[in-house]
């Protein structure tokens, strides 16, 4: 099989040096085009010197040139850009994989509640797959627009679908405390994100209101079959680089059991690459999966309250965002998933 022409449009901030990384050793992949308005003309390695082997250099975003040279194109842009490119180069028959929140809400309303603004491509909503390939693997295969779930998001997500999926648990009083390394936050200079600011220091912020809530309750409303459910939602900024810790209270239905939260795992992922269930009891740490593509899962019952507690850590730069999207390249265009990403 020919290389796959890639482009990564956006490249310069921590997600798109993320995608360059993983891109540049792929084996079937053909980075051609990398760009940023900010950096255009520069050598990849005045960036990222860690690339210095390369000759790639970054250039202005011209549509019709990625259009002519690549045939996929991943977005790593703000929130509100993602369309701007989507549209002409899905009409120009390139396969675009976002990893911004444009296309990851199906609800029009939903979006300009928590994103301020009318969605710029509502007509491309429809047509958006869900990139999280544990549950939407079969539709990824054919989608020509693939809308990568935020980090947050599949931190939980995969631990808590299956259970909700299987009636385990209630979708009331779901409760998720969350941590993430200050890469989360982008590839920026301000005041909140600096060394002296994050160093020996943990806070919560966006405690209600957090724009990954609409997209966490979507899917997990998905998975329970339920119209809606309303959920807790409580990150925090940890002084990592790199990684995330969910943590979520779950409340048992009448069918639970520790033995049905284990089969319903093994169902779920017992033939997954990319997660890994720890035995009952045993809870994961962020450093088992740094750089890596993994979600590592772990879980324990609570007699004294009766809840579920369940643990899940990725990296949110991988997992949580570029290796995702190289995941789902993989299965769209019939490659091995795991290509690139071991």
């Amino acid at each position: 099989m020919a290389e796959i022409r890639a482009a990564v449009i956006g490249a310069s901030g921590y997600s798109g040096e993320e995608l360059i990384r993983l891109l540049l050793r792929h084996p079937s992949v053909d980075l051609r085009i990398i760009t940023s308005r900010k950096e255009a003309g520069k050598n990849i390695s005045e960036i990222f010197p860690r690339f210095a082997d390369s000759s790639l250099a970054f250039s202005i975003p011209d549509v019709p040139e990625i259009a002519k040279t690549c045939e996929v194109a991943f977005l790593a842009l703000p929130h509100g850009l993602a369309a701007e490119f989507a549209i002409p180069l899905l009409e120009s028959g390139v396969k675009v994989i976002d990893i911004s929140a444009d296309f990851r809400l199906r609800s029009t309303k939903k979006y300009k509640e928590y994103y301020g603004a009318d969605h710029p491509s509502p007509e491309l909503l429809k047509k958006a797959v869900y990139g999280l390939p544990e549950r939407y693997r079969a539709s990824i295969r054919s989608a020509d627009l693939i809308a990568c779930p935020g980090c947050y998001p599949t931190s939980i997500i995969l631990p808590t679908a299956p259970l909700l999926e299987a009636g385990l648990v209630s979708t009331e009083n779901i409760i998720v405390s969350s941590d993430s390394g200050v890469s989360g936050a982008g590839r920026k200079v301000d005041l909140a994100y600096i060394f002296p600011e994050c160093n020996e220091s943990v806070r919560a912020y966006g405690v209600v209101r957090h724009r990954h809530l609409p997209e966490i309750e979507q899917e997990l409303a998905a998975a329970a079959k339920a119209d809606s459910l309303a959920m807790n939602f409580i990150p925090h900024l940890v002084p990592v680089n790199r990684g995330i810790f969910s943590t979520i209270i779950l409340r048992p239905t009448s069918a639970f059991s520790p033995e049905a939260v284990a089969q319903t795992y093994e169902k779920a992922y017992g033939a997954e690459r990319f997660v890994r269930v720890l035995p009952s009891g045993k809870l994961p740490d962020t450093k088992n999966v740094t750089l890596t593509n993994s979600c590592e899962i772990g879980y324990v019952f609570d007699e004294h309250t009766g809840n579920l507690i369940v643990c899940s850590v990725i990296d949110n730069l991988t997992k949580g965002a570029s290796g995702q999207a190289v995941q789902d390249m993989n299965i769209r265009f019939g490659l091995d998933e795991a290509s690139g990403l071991l």
